[in-house]
């Protein structure tokens, strides 16, 4: 790969990562009130079907339905079931945590994956990007600034899952380049379904109206687009230079936060998010810098 091929890669994931996290924390939100009247499970498996049924859609609209048993096998099977099972762990860990040090300990995935590219994928990893990541995460505490007494053994079962979501972003760089995104994501909506489904029997069903089906449709279109968004931005690009900009998801959430509930960052928060973004702002500076002029190719007659 060129190295301007190499940075439009960069730039791709980059991107995706972004849109990804924009699309996981919008359909939070929406959760968040489905939540109020519904148990979790059961609205997990709601949401998760029709997310299955869209995403058949999409995946039969651009062909790929002929490819369906690739969806079932090798890492692309191995990978959802990972990805279910760190969906799972996160959400149970979240009932018996305060929701900061949840969301803490979830957002040092970036940490973990930047340690793994460098440990199995040999990917050099800089110093600006360790800098990025580190001080990403320094941001993340002072915006969510979690509580000593609120870690317990459930932090533990948190941190597992944050393990799980990092291996699952690891496993999707060695799905075959050929097997299209559509497919990945689809296996990834079919799992966390199952195993939302059988959750949800355990835990019992209640009634919902029209106004939780509603907000449940509207949450599984950015759930799907974050799914998809999500193995886009680990199949393009470099792992490790992609990772920190997992933490816009915060950046998203506090946003609607504002725009919804009113919620305004204290000071310390404030110095949290000048660090989010100046930890973004340096990687792409200092990318930039790495990389030579490479002059643009005269585009096609």
């Amino acid at each position: 790969m060129t190295l301007s091929a190499s940075a439009a890669a960069n730039h791709r994931g980059i991107l995706c990562m972004v849109g990804a996290m924009g699309c996981f924390v919008t359909n939070d939100a929406l959760v968040k009130f489905a939540s109020q009247s519904m148990p979790s499970a059961q609205l997990i498996f709601i949401r998760g079907a029709m997310s299955v049924l869209l995403v058949l859609a999409v995946a039969h609209a651009l062909g790929a339905t002929a490819r369906l048993r690739e969806a079932t096998r090798g890492w692309v099977a191995g990978r959802a079931l990972v990805d279910a099972t760190a969906t799972m762990l996160y959400l149970g860990s979240l009932f018996h945590l305060p929701i900061g040090n949840a969301t803490a300990i979830n957002l040092a995935a970036p940490l973990f994956m930047t340690m793994f590219a460098a440990l199995f994928m040999a990917e050099r990893v800089r110093g600006a990007r360790w800098l990025a990541v580190g001080f990403g995460f320094l941001g993340v505490l002072l915006v969510i600034q979690p509580r000593a007494q609120g870690f317990n053994s459930w932090a533990l079962v948190c941190l597992l899952g944050t393990l799980f979501h990092a291996a699952r972003d690891l496993m999707t760089r060695r799905i075959h380049a050929g097997i299209p995104s559509i497919l990945i994501t689809l296996a990834t909506a079919v799992a966390v379904t199952v195993v939302s489904g059988v959750g949800s029997l355990l835990q019992g069903w209640r009634p919902f109206g029209a106004f939780e089906f509603g907000l449940l449709g509207l949450a599984s279109v950015f759930l799907t687009g974050g799914y998809y968004f999500i193995i886009s931005s680990m199949r393009h690009g470099e792992m490790t230079l992609v990772a920190p900009f997992r933490y816009s998801g915060l950046l998203f959430a506090l946003v609607l936060g504002y725009a919804v509930w009113g919620e305004v960052p204290n000071t310390l928060a404030w110095f949290g998010i000048a660090l989010l973004i100046g930890s973004g702002l340096y990687v792409l500076v200092s990318e930039k810098r790495r990389l030579p002029v490479v002059p643009a190719a005269t585009p096609p007659d």
